[in-house]
């Protein structure tokens, strides 16, 4: 029951930080929030759980975050695509530095890409691509640093015991 359990519970405590992180620890840069903390929840969701959990936890905090009005649209492609990527880069190399490569790429800069087209269908904006790829990026490379510190801190204690199961 345990097995089953656990990814699901890790995955809701994540959306939960998530969306209260991405209002309390968020800044705007042009047009796009940028809130990093989703960055950081996105690597370790990826690391610990892999591409599908971390593509839930991205989606569920994207849903969360626009009900509430803290997030915009641009969330979905901006978290869901690293999220994946993440995962997906660790759970294939079993790389740190390959997970935060992935996250760093699929957010912050095909989520940037995937999220232009959005903008201008959805919320009419007419600014370049060009405006969207610093914010995500930034946003993305600060979740990343953060979040490569948190798990090379634990690296040891947490994801080593579980590379063994």
């Amino acid at each position: 029951m345990m097995k089953r359990s656990y990814p699901m519970i890790l995955t809701a405590v994540l959306v939960a930080l998530g969306t209260i992180g991405g209002s309390v620890f968020s800044f705007n840069l042009g047009v796009a929030k940028v809130a990093p903390m989703q960055h950081l929840l996105n690597l370790v969701t990826g690391v610990l759980l892999g591409p599908w959990w971390a593509l839930a936890q991205a989606f569920l905090t994207s849903v969360l975050r626009n009900v509430l009005g803290t997030g915009t649209i641009l969330a979905f492609p901006g978290s869901m695509i690293g999220a994946m990527l993440s995962g997906y880069l660790f759970q294939k190399s079993g790389h740190l530095w390959l997970g935060a490569v992935g996250e760093l790429l699929g957010s912050g800069i095909l989520g940037a890409l995937a999220a232009y087209p959005l903008a201008a269908w959805l919320l009419g904006t007419t600014g370049a691509v060009w405006l969207f790829l610093p914010s995500f990026f930034m946003s993305a490379l600060v979740g990343v640093i953060v979040g490569y510190g948190v798990l090379r801190a634990l690296w040891s204690r947490i994801i080593v015991p579980q590379q063994r199961k």
